[in-house]
């Protein structure tokens, strides 16, 4: 050990020292084992001031049992309308009660046995007897009367969410064992269990505690008694990002710099757990992991972030704060951030965070605003309101405009969201100065066909050092013909990041049989960690289904159809399980029942054009041509700019002898796309068939 590394660590000894929590570090220490959570109490007998900074913070009470001293709503038999019903809402013998619409449409009693949150809004919870505690939709709004709050409002005010409907408060969208509960409890174990479709969920702390962040403590503990720690102190986490470095001013451009660089990120990958849009892979969280070893991540898609990434649904910081300009110069979590009671470290007045960093002489100006000056956040930082009434900022701390650049990775990814811009894509994501997550966007957005610019940007992408950029050149690699991509990128089954690994698994199902030896044997392992990560969400109709694609995919039939049934016992009206369902039974030769499924998800989705069009080949494949005529035929008219669509009721119509219709079909085509080569092949086969 050098010198320096020994005196670094006495002078943190001495920092402990004063907080009460040891005497000694000594370099090794023999053997524990695993350590347990020992709960926030614990903590607080050595570290006063940072509990007591903990106590009321909205990690504190993200979720409590229902009392007259935690419940924040007007239950004094109140009735709140919500479109054609009545919801009542009361007390009974002490119990908070709401009288409502329940799974069935009829209007039931039930008991909140859990509080859910605090400010701005409060929600509540009610347990069923399958172990699910249901989140009810009415919500009480706790901000003050002046800023319109102290009322109940719907969380769906502006149209009717019904009983069947998924996000009705009984469905599984409003499920809190999986939609909410790792982020507001500490140590959370689902416990579903597949068979019964049941919960026995438990957690050590009721919301987020001490542990949530560092782990579980009684190593930890252990050492604080005996006076000596070992290198980590007893922890399974290290959270000082900041280590040595300090930030300096530089006078010259106004903004402070840290005196070192900082090659540590682990309190972003850490508060990632749940400060983003992401899906676990594991039920047991481990602690000290990136956070892409943990979780995928969601990237910049469409449905999430606008195409310069801006924050559209709730996507939690993680994903905005990636790509900021902060992040990348060293900024992490509590910089801004008291990591104890969530507030920031200058005050309620954001402007004098900003001022640690950024000097006001030169930026708290009329000459830099160009407008009235305000609060620095209102133009670096706008906030989106979700769930009613809950505004929350962008962390990608961007200047005002800035994404609509055509310098910006934002026009490319909008490109690449409408139409084939391969070329434009090649050319950005080869850019480093563009964040990660937007190279890894722009790479999942290649588009068939491949030729060998596209396979080297995607080759490339393999070995970047960036877990995010290397899954989104395997989402690449996924989009193209299995027969033309050949096993390159395979290595990755071994890569030391386990979502890489999974998503490795994924695109080269097919191909296992051909991957090099050392690959190969690495391919059970990857596809273990995918179906264990299916299986973490087993509940979700949506996982269910894709557990069936696993197994189906591996030859595995009993395993997939059991998964299947069970997506349509989850969700009876999920269109995606009927459609993978169908198109499993056309593979094992059940075609009467697959058509039967095919057709229920196009009913059930008519604007999805991918279910009309199978609907139509599936009629035709079993013999019922004049059917299947019909269905394209209105596909057709439905969806005029989807070329398949066309080109199947084309060869339809021309293999059941209709030929002029045929033709006028695909005349059509060839002026919706007139550089098909595809759409003239089939133009010369008519005209030779007359």
């Amino acid at each position: 050990m050098t010198n320096f590394l020994k005196k670094l660590r006495l002078a943190i000894a001495l920092l402990l020292l004063a907080a009460g929590c040891s005497k000694q570090p000594v370099e090794t220490m023999e053997p524990q084992a695993d350590p347990t959570f020992v709960g926030s109490q614990r903590c607080a007998s050595c570290h006063q001031k940072e509990h007591e900074l903990w106590r009321g913070s909205h990690h504190d009470l993200a979720m409590q049992v229902a009392s007259d001293a935690t419940v924040l709503g007007d239950f004094s038999d109140v009735e709140f309308e919500y479109f054609d019903t009545t919801t009542s809402l009361f007390k009974r013998d002490g119990a908070f009660i709401v009288q409502t619409e329940n799974a069935a449409g009829e209007q039931q009693e039930f008991e909140i046995t859990h509080t859910f949150g605090v400010e701005p809004l409060q929600q509540y919870l009610v347990e069923f007897p399958d172990g699910r505690k249901q989140s009810l939709p009415f919500t009480w709004d706790a901000r003050s009367k002046e800023d319109g709050g102290q009322r109940w409002y719907h969380l769906y005010a502006d149209e009717y969410v019904g009983p069947g409907d998924p996000l009705h408060w009984t469905g599984q969208y409003f499920t809190w064992n999986t939609a909410c509960a790792e982020c507001h409890s500490t140590n959370l174990q689902p416990g579903y269990d597949i068979d019964s479709d049941t919960f026995k969920t438990t957690f050590d702390e009721i919301s987020v505690g001490c542990e949530a962040c560092h782990g579980p403590s009684s190593r930890h503990l252990q050492q604080a008694e005996s006076e000596r720690f070992d290198d980590d102190y007893g922890l399974l986490v290290n959270l000082d990002d900041r280590g040595p470095s300090v930030w300096l001013m530089n006078v010259e451009t106004g903004i402070a710099e840290r005196s070192e660089p900082n090659l540590r990120k682990q309190q972003p990958e850490s508060c990632g757990r749940c400060h983003s849009r992401r899906g676990a892979l594991s039920e047991k969280y481990e602690y000290g992991k990136p956070l892409t070893d943990t979780h995928m991540v969601s990237l910049l898609e469409e449905n999430l972030y606008h195409a310069d990434g801006r924050i559209l649904d709730e996507v939690y910081v993680y994903g905005s704060f990636v790509q900021s300009k902060m992040y990348a110069s060293g900024v992490t979590c509590t910089d801004c951030h008291n990591p104890h009671s969530g507030e920031l470290h200058a005050g309620s007045n954001p402007n004098d965070t900003c001022a640690q960093c950024h000097l006001p002489t030169k930026f708290a100006t009329a000459e830099h605003s160009k407008v009235d000056i305000g609060n620095c956040v209102d133009c670096h930082m706008p906030s989106t309101t979700y769930m009613g009434v809950d505004d929350r900022r962008d962390h990608s701390f961007r200047i005002p405009g800035a994404g609509t650049a055509a310098s910006h990775y934002g026009s490319v990814i909008a490109a690449g969201r409408s139409v084939r811009a391969n070329d434009q894509l090649i050319t950005a994501i080869a850019n480093q100065e563009y964040p990660a997550i937007a190279r890894a966007t722009q790479l999942s957005l290649i588009s068939p066909p491949a030729g060998r610019s596209e396979m080297e940007a995607i080759n490339r992408g393999f070995e970047d050092p960036d877990p995010l950029v290397r899954i989104g050149a395997l989402r690449a690699l996924a989009s193209i013909p299995v027969e033309i991509r050949g096993v390159s990128g395979s290595h990755l089954l071994k890569d030391p990041v386990r979502s890489v690994r999974i998503e490795a698994a994924v695109a080269f199902i097919e191909q296992r049989d051909l991957l090099p030896l050392e690959d190969a044997r690495a391919f059970p392992g990857a596809i273990g960690e995918y179906r264990e990560s299916l299986l973490v969400m087993a509940s979700n109709p949506d996982a269910a289904v894709r557990l069936g694609e696993l197994e189906s995919r591996l030859g595995n039939t009993g395993a997939a159809a059991e998964f299947y049934s069970h997506a349509l016992k989850l969700d009876a009206e999920f269109a995606p399980a009927h459609h993978a369902f169908g198109l499993f039974l056309v593979r094992t030769q059940d075609h009467a029942r697959a058509l039967t499924h095919i057709r229920t998800a196009a009913e059930l989705e008519p604007s999805n054009s991918r279910y009309a069009y199978v609907y139509g080949i599936a009629a035709n494949s079993v013999g019922r041509s004049d059917d299947a005529i019909k269905i394209l035929d209105d596909a057709w008219a439905r969806f005029p700019g989807d070329f398949e669509i066309g080109y199947a009721l084309a060869t339809v119509l021309r293999d059941n002898g209709r030929i002029d219709t045929a033709t006028t079909v695909a005349s059509t085509l060839k002026s919706r796309f007139p550089d098909s080569p595809t759409a003239d092949a089939l133009l010369k086969s008519l005209s030779t068939s007359n």
